[in-house]
């Protein structure tokens, strides 16, 4: 006869010291000792005979203990072995524990070291440590939706940082993909988030390209009285027109001072391809003054509180605000475009030459893209034709009008 709520709630235990078995149907039974209550379930499987407990009354009500026995017997139907599944189960949930997103996240970040730019990892472990940790970083990485996600992005865009947002979901989204390929996670949640976000609204980086704007610029530079790293990264900027990340980022091991090229690997750049900057004279004339002071170093411009580090992100511009230049007037990238303005419409330098000097993709008639070395020495003499113009109009020795 199956049991009911009032019987369960209201039987006690007999005194026997084998406990009392209570019969509700279906192999589920309610056993009772001095203890407590306790449901049980007898089943066979694969030619054994077993028990499979389903919890402590009253925290398992009768109806639930019934539906956890419907439960088991659609496992053993299916040849699957209940008790076993549930063992399994705990172990996926104590691994899943261990497995938080913060754990799976800073194992990808050390496994990805060797094949990124300082620089790049320490602002992707900040952005994880500011923004994804706080939120999501003790949840086991299995438990995490896309929606979690999106709320965390939310978050961040409602701060107005909608370009941070996007980048924090593509590191993100390869966090899960590492997760995936090393079987703690079944798939990339953030695959699920494209179109969620804000677009990225475009914007240019300042910059100042009339020449008879540049020239009190350039005078400023090297008029320049703060650290020697910073006098030197200042002055090159205009002259190389890298990405600050790839300046600051410097390594003496990069340079040939004797050949007057800076070969710059492709983990660095932007585009992932190697990169090479040929050094006109006056550029090798900065580096052999830095030379004495970080030579035996690993980076050109290392941080002033320790020599592991390149110099920090922020130092070219603060420089450049400490003369009166302020973010709307001119920024470490935005040297970039005044190369690129007046090498083409005041010097009439060729833009190929020019584009490949950006190492912006530059292809061929046949859409293939150009090696490293594509016109080295055509871009030599066009590098060396733009540091003499940029000094003589530092100098005032040509007409701004030019």
């Amino acid at each position: 006869m199956a049991l009911t709520d009032t019987f369960v709630r209201q039987v006690k235990h007999s005194g026997s010291a084998a406990g009392d078995k209570h019969t509700d149907g279906l192999a589920l039974y309610l056993f009772v000792n001095r203890v407590g209550k306790y449901w049980r379930m007898n089943y066979r499987i694969h030619g054994k005979q077993k028990t499979l407990a389903l919890g402590v009354y009253p925290t398992v009500s009768l109806a639930k203990a019934r539906k956890l026995r419907d439960a088991a017997r659609e496992q053993i139907s299916d040849g699957i072995d209940p008790m076993e599944a549930k063992r399994e189960g705990r172990a996926a949930k104590k691994l899943a524990a261990l497995n938080d997103f913060e754990s799976v996240a800073r194992a990808y970040l050390a496994k990805v070291a060797s094949d990124r730019a300082e620089s790049t990892l320490e602002k992707n472990t900040s952005w994880l440590e500011r923004n994804v940790f706080p939120i999501l970083g003790a949840r086991p990485i299995t438990a995490i939706g896309p929606r979690d996600v999106l709320v965390m992005l939310q978050k961040i865009e409602a701060r107005g940082a909608i370009e941070s947002a996007h980048k924090i979901k593509q590191l993100c989204g390869q966090v899960f993909r590492f997760a995936v390929a090393s079987g703690l996670a079944e798939r990339d949640v953030t695959a699920d988030l494209r179109g969620a976000l804000s677009a990225v609204p475009k914007a240019h980086y300042a910059a100042i390209t009339d020449p008879a704007e540049v020239a009190p610029l350039l005078r400023a530079l090297h008029a320049y009285s703060g650290h020697p790293y910073a006098q030197a990264a200042l002055k090159l900027s205009p002259l190389l027109f890298v990405r600050p990340g790839e300046l600051r980022a410097a390594e003496w091991v990069e340079i040939d001072l004797d050949a007057g090229e800076w070969r710059i690997p492709g983990a660095k750049m932007k585009m992932g391809v190697d990169h090479v900057v040929p050094l006109a004279r006056q550029a090798v004339e900065i580096l052999r003054a830095v030379y004495p002071m970080s030579g035996q170093g690993k980076y050109v411009f290392p941080s002033i509180r320790t020599g592991d580090r390149c110099m920090s992100e922020n130092t070219v511009n603060a420089s450049l605000r400490s003369m009166g230049y302020d973010k709307d007037m001119i920024t470490g990238h935005g040297f970039r475009a005044t190369a690129r303005t007046i090498l083409d419409e005041v010097l009439g330098e060729r833009v190929d030459l020019i584009e490949h000097q950006l190492a912006h993709a530059v292809r061929d008639t046949n859409g293939r893209a150009y090696n490293r070395t594509a016109h080295l020495p055509a871009r030599r003499e066009m590098m060396q034709r733009w540091a003499d113009y940029l000094d003589n109009l530092r100098t005032e020795k040509v007409n701004h009008a030019e």
